[in-house]
């Protein structure tokens, strides 16, 4: 495989991963809408002054702000720059199709998603942070880090010889996690992350008895919906957070399953840890963010180290696969 193609790959791997923690500490700021239009913010392509941003009568509903707005634009300006490098890739890889050890697919199949991405990211603007756009775009981000990753070669051991229960570990761990950064992402966008302020009971139940798990999961309320801030009343974020900490149980007992057949395995063991480490740094950051009431390093951290986890578990279901 082309050696410039690999190392862009893995320079585009870990900027991907710096733009979903990017994207997170942007959205915990309370900067999603800090520029309401889109590429651009108020018009211009660098953040204007308060004056020349107020002479746009169509910006008149939602004054400038401008630490919101650098918070935002630097946001995307990363992101560009990630486009150009998915680009460049798909570009070497096409060009270099002849090699049978050049992969051409999965970089072709990057263009598309960045380009779905990037729409994503237009419809977050545009839609208000509708709660449904804001996860299908953590999605996007994280599937965009996940091929990249794929395609940095790195150096894979292999199982001896994967049992049917360890591949179908593998598979419901991995589901497991999708769903629960699903629900990560549902608590975030519909700010919900401080619904349940104690640990390890919500609202000092067990089961919350006013959670309304009806109002809490309706994933589309129509256009025109201002969600800055949240539009659920409170029994529905209860109902949310406490969802997500269910999920992260399920999740982690799956996970750690994993985790441990792996490290049984001689082959194997230093990605059993790897599953492992980041699982319990991943729970360690959650608790945190409940206990301490979500501080901002933390709650960035908690979005990073999803990422990472999420390249741990499938990195695990590559080798069993690969067996």
């Amino acid at each position: 495989m082309n050696v410039i193609f690999v190392r862009l790959a893995r320079f585009g791997t870990v900027l991907a991963l710096a733009v979903v923690m990017l994207g997170a500490w942007v959205r915990l700021h309370d900067a999603g809408l800090g520029c309401p239009d889109w590429p651009g913010c108020y018009g211009k392509l660098v953040v204007p002054d308060s004056a020349t941003a107020a002479q746009d009568p169509g910006f008149a509903a939602r004054p400038l702000v401008a630490a919101k707005a650098w918070r935002e634009m630097i946001h995307r300006y990363l992101a560009g720059t990630l486009v150009l490098v998915c680009v460049a890739l798909g570009a070497l890889a096409w060009r270099n199709r002849a090699d049978p050890k050049q992969p051409w697919r999965r970089p072709l199949a990057l263009l598309g998603l960045i380009v779905l991405q990037a729409l994503l990211g237009m419809w977050t603007v545009t839609l208000l942070l509708k709660p449904l756009i804001v996860v299908a775009h953590l999605f996007g981000g994280l599937a965009t880090l996940a091929l990249l990753a794929s395609l940095g070669d790195w150096r894979h051991t292999q199982v001896g010889t994967a049992t049917p229960a360890l591949r179908l570990l593998g598979l419901a761990a991995a589901v497991a996690l999708v769903l629960q950064i699903f629900l990560g992402g549902w608590t975030s966008s519909n700010y919900a992350a401080v619904a349940c302020p104690d640990f390890p009971t919500c609202q000092t139940q067990w089961w919350p008895a006013i959670a309304d798990f009806k109002d809490g999961f309706v994933l589309w309320r129509g256009l025109g919906i201002d969600y800055e801030g949240g539009v659920l009343d409170h029994p529905a974020r209860v109902a949310v957070h406490f969802t997500h900490r269910l999920g992260a149980l399920v999740a982690a007992l799956l996970i750690a399953a994993l985790g441990a057949s792996l490290f049984a395995i001689r082959s194997t063991r230093a990605d059993g840890f790897a599953v492992l480490a980041v699982l319990a740094l991943q729970l360690s950051l959650g608790i945190s963010i409940v206990v301490f009431h979500v501080p901002l390093p933390v709650a960035v951290a908690h979005n990073g180290v999803a990422a990472l986890l999420l390249l741990a578990v499938l990195n695990a279901n590559q080798r069993i696969r690969q067996s």
